[in-house]
């Protein structure tokens, strides 16, 4: 595994260039697709001409490349079906990858072989397949790839962050099934609009699939190199992972009823150039209309360059599709809404008792309107599908509420079908060690899924002994919690929101008089002992029980102390 990643680290690394382009000018005949019926499918050339997908390989390798790409960009069933090949979708990639890895063979052993995924024709962020049938589809192709001996997985091409998802897990499913791990090279294409297709702009993205952590992190397709510099700025700034372009041979035009991609080999090289040496890229190549001769000048050009040095500022925080949400606010505190919530709204409970989900999303919209920055979503209740209502209200709010969403739920399946319809980052709201930490509990299985789905938690102080009343037990709670989520599950301290809890001062009993100030020092001690860590709180909890005015005076001074802690 450490081969291509430690030459990713160390200097420039050239990928190959286009295939559908440089296959096109092959003149390929209805017979080298084995009939009609395939004719236009590159993937079946992989069994009917293997040596023509040889001779593509070895034209780039033989100009100097370092990796090139299989020949399985839409090699997985949900392409496949088009052309009655969808149960040869495993065959296929096996023998694309072993037709890619004989000829890199034959360069020596600083040659590699990537295994690529590309995006498909369905968009699960807009229901057109669901997430789970366009994970296993990846599933399938990405073991076909590991069996003929890629040495990673390149996906490429992401223009729905819900299908970059997808194609993550099913590659990491893959991994673990065939116990052999490779690295993940994931990369999004940025329309001439300046975001994804679906409106993400690339800080989403990042936010979104960095959580997921692939080994290198990039742009590719849909623009030519000029059109990704600003994206490319905002990777360099931000990104903790390498970064890598490939861009497309400038803007297509139509010519002669051609399809014509005019960025010359030199001004290829120029901006790669450019983007290695001002913004720190690591890993450069090509996309569609890019040619052998186009990467002989790449790889002359850019290969002894220097990578500049970056010092990415990572933000934590969520993101929606559109845009990401930093936890840590410079002129507020983090607001969630919470009148979507079943448990605490019943306007919202009404509403979708009776399936109004029009007046669920508008509830929604409404609390973003006002200023909430993350929209917690809630839909338990007696007697109702939770996950099929989940299903359903976190895909309209991922299509079209702009705040990130926090699922709440106290069903580990229910906060599942949400994180299957949102390609943003989520919230899960929330574990804690009340039932402990075996397998198998809800403790246990909600970090697996923010592990896997890449979300952030809420985190409350309870432990086995019950809810933490004083600052020690409050901080002891969240460092068990702490230290377990990081060691046993990966995630990132700064993946972990603390709630301390907020208990109501009107019990009227002696032993509740101090708990609010248990809770400010309790965020003291938790920001103090797990750096990077962030905290949360029911803010009103603390006022329940009191009159509206004293309140309104509870509310705002306890606001101010915990914000002060």
């Amino acid at each position: 595994m450490s081969g291509f990643l430690d030459a990713v680290r160390e200097r420039v690394v050239v990928f190959d260039g286009a295939t559908g382009t440089n296959l096109h000018k092959r003149d390929l005949t209805v017979d080298d697709y084995g009939g009609a019926q395939y004719e236009g499918c590159p993937e079946i050339l992989n069994d009917t001409r293997p040596d023509v997908i040889a001779d593509l390989h070895d034209s780039f390798f033989a100009v100097g490349v370092d990796v090139v790409e299989t020949n399985t960009f839409g090699g997985f069933s949900t392409v496949l079906t088009e052309y009655g090949l969808a149960d040869r979708a495993h065959e296929l990639a096996v023998k694309a990858a072993r037709i890619a890895k004989e000829v890199a063979s034959g360069y020596g052993p600083d040659r590699w072989v990537a295994g690529d995924m590309g995006p498909g024709t369905k968009m699960a962020t807009l229901n057109w397949i669901t997430f789970a049938e366009l994970r296993d589809a990846y599933e399938v192709l990405a073991s076909g790839l590991l069996e003929g001996g890629v040495d990673l997985i390149f996906i490429d091409t992401c223009q729905d962050l819900l299908q970059a998802k997808a194609a993550v897990i099913g590659a990491r499913r893959a991994m673990r099934a065939a116990g052999r791990e490779v690295p993940l090279q994931l990369q999004v294409t940025i329309e001439t609009t300046g975001f994804m297709l679906l409106g993400s702009e690339i800080g989403a993205a990042l936010t979104a699939l960095g959580a997921l952590r692939p080994d290198v992190f990039g742009l590719n397709c849909a623009t030519g190199p000029r059109e990704m510099g600003e994206h490319l700025r905002h990777l360099s700034q931000h990104s903790p992972f390498p970064i890598s372009c490939l861009p497309n041979a400038g803007l297509p035009s139509i010519v002669d009823g051609q399809t014509v991609y005019d960025l010359t080999p030199e001004q290829l090289t120029e901006f790669h150039s450019r983007f290695i040496t001002d913004l720190g890229v690591s890993v450069v190549g090509g996309c569609c209309g890019t040619t052998p001769e186009h990467l002989r000048h790449v790889v002359e050009g850019c290969r002894d360059l220097t990578p500049a040095a970056r010092t990415p500022v990572l933000e934590p925080g969520a993101a929606s599709i559109f845009t990401p949400v930093p936890f840590a606010q410079e002129t507020s505190f983090l607001a969630v809404g919470e009148r979507t919530n079943a448990n605490g709204s019943k306007a919202f409970r009404d509403a979708m008792l009776a399936e109004d989900w029009d007046t669920c999303e508008a509830m929604a919209r409404q609390q973003v309107k006002e200023g909430s920055h993350l929209v917690d979503l809630c839909v338990d209740y007696v007697g109702r599908n939770g996950t099929r209502d989940m299903d359903e209200l976190a895909r309209r709010f991922a299509e079209r509420i702009t705040a990130p969403v926090m699922l709440d739920s106290t069903e580990p399946e229910v906060i599942e079908a949400g994180l299957q319809r949102y390609g943003g980052k989520a919230v899960i709201n929330s574990v804690n060690l009340e039932d402990g930490d075996a397998p198998g509990t809800r403790f246990d299985r909600v970090l697996t899924l923010a592990r896997e789905y890449g979300a952030a938690v809420v985190c409350t102080c309870i432990d086995q002994q019950g809810q933490a009343r004083t600052p020690e037990w409050k901080l002891a709670a969240a460092r068990q919690i702490h230290d377990l989520a990081v060691g046993r599950y990966g995630l990132e301290s700064s993946d972990l929101i603390f709630d301390p809890l907020a208990l109501t001062l009107g019990t009227g009993m002696e032993e509740s008089r101090g708990d609010a100030i248990a809770t400010i020092e309790g965020i003291r001690k938790i920001k103090a002992e797990l750096p990077g860590v962030f905290t949360i709180l029911g803010l009103s909890n603390v006022s329940f029980g009191l009159k509206p005015a004293a309140r309104h005076v509870v509310n705002s001074v306890f606001l101010h102390e915990c914000v002060e802690a």
